[in-house]
């Protein structure tokens, strides 16, 4: 297995943390393992190279690979054909032993395992079994190991930093499988999308698969639209059936993303019926339980009364604080939220010396190279007050000097 391709020639000053290169699952008609593994190989990556990682990890099958079209659009088709030998029923344990000593790149094996583990701890609930006691049937159990080390090594030579992944789509209906008969969306599928952005859509059929739905969910840091990225390559994915209905197919796309793509919560509520200076103390709970912004923005609310539309943004772990805090510290009845893309730009901050003492400097890097230097106003504040000059002074002084220490004119 080869490494991660080397990163595109950077401009001058970009630090390579700073370019990191991101995927996005485009699941408009769904997702399957077989699907994402032709998305990875229309993106450019060998059908050798992923099948050489499966195979350690599990031995006995072959990598079909077409060129097809679903809906006059074209990509490519990826079978996992299974020998005549039948391999044996698998646990959790056992793949897991299989998946550790595989050899494969470390990031490879925790997010293979990381996925799996997720699949297993959903069909566990509803079979109500322990999850090392989930069966992964026969050809089915050979499926998904390719699916899921293939699709994640392919990833990997992709050079790819982090994944996210569009709303799924859920149809209604019926799927024969190892259990019989069942309703669909597939109830593994529905414990695996638990707190998930989902879409039902109209017609029948399985348009997101158990594997899929756990490589969706093990891999990707968040779902919602495009994140900010120059693109680089894109690749498209089809599903088994040819459904006449939507084109059975998934799009990965893949680029670069300029400072660190995140996921927030924005959790938003609309007050009118609070004191104006009640705000503040609010507004200091919110950033204490971990907001990494507030907005207060004017609202028409019920029988035109003015009032006031909260908005605080912070990270997954912080959600329950920051709800807390504004249930508990404002009058609303209620809350609403929902996951976020957030990209960032990179920066740092610097300090000048100045006649007026030293200022720190917030320096921001933009996806066209250019850089927003933007003083720090307490620094400023501090540094005009004691000399008795204007913010304005203070702040030309502290940017001629960050130009003179950089050799600028």
């Amino acid at each position: 297995m080869r490494a991660a391709p080397k990163r595109q020639a950077q401009a001058p000053g970009h630090a390579a943390a700073d370019l990191q290169r991101l995927a996005y699952l485009d699941c408009f008609s769904g997702i399957a393992g077989n699907m994402l593994l032709g998305a990875i190989v229309d993106a450019g990556v060998s059908p050798r190279l992923i099948a050489a990682a499966a195979r350690r990890v599990v031995k006995d099958f072959r990598l079909q690979v077409t060129d097809a079209a679903r809906g006059h659009l074209g990509g490519k088709l990826v079978r996992v054909a299974v020998g005549k030998n039948r391999e044996p029923e698998r646990r959790l344990p056992e793949i897991e032993r299989l998946i550790s000593a595989s050899g494969l790149p470390p990031t490879v094996v925790a997010r293979s395992l990381a996925v799996f583990r997720r699949l297993a701890a959903a069909e566990s609930r509803v079979h109500r079994v322990r999850p090392e006691e989930v069966h992964f049937h026969e050809t089915g159990a050979v499926d998904a190991m390719v699916d899921v080390v293939g699709s994640v090594a392919g990833l990997f030579a992709l050079g790819v930093d982090a994944v996210f992944c569009s709303p799924l789509p859920l149809a209604g209906g019926e799927v024969e499988c190892a259990h019989g008969r069942l309703p669909l969306p597939a109830p593994a599928v529905l414990e695996l999308l638990a707190g998930v952005p989902v879409k039902g859509v109209a017609g029948e059929g399985e348009l997101v698969t158990p594997t899929g739905a756990a490589l969706a969910v093990g891999l990707a840091s968040g779902f919602g639209p495009l994140p900010a990225m120059t693109i680089e390559r894109t690749g498209v994915g089809l599903g088994s059936r040819d459904d006449h209905q939507r084109p059975n197919l998934m799009r990965l796309i893949v680029g670069r993303a300029f400072g660190a793509a995140e996921t927030v919560v924005q959790l938003e509520a609309a007050v009118d019926d609070m004191p104006g200076e009640h705000f503040d103390f609010l507004l200091e709970r919110l950033h204490a339980a971990g907001a990494l912004e507030v907005l207060l923005i004017p609202a028409q609310m019920k029988k035109n009364r003015p009032g006031v539309l909260v908005r605080a943004l912070c990270p997954p772990a912080d959600r329950a604080a920051v709800r807390d805090a504004l249930l508990n510290h404002s009058t609303t009845l209620g809350v609403r939220e929902h996951e976020a893309a957030r990209t960032v730009l990179p920066r740092e901050i610097r300090t000048v010396a100045t006649r007026y003492g030293r200022v720190r400097v917030k320096l921001a890097l933009r996806p066209d190279g250019s850089r927003r230097r933007h003083p720090e106003y307490d620094d400023l504040k501090r540094a005009a007050a004691a000399a008795g000059v204007s913010l304005s002074e203070v702040e030309r002084e502290a940017l001629a000097a960050l130009r003179a220490e950089e050799g600028e004119p």
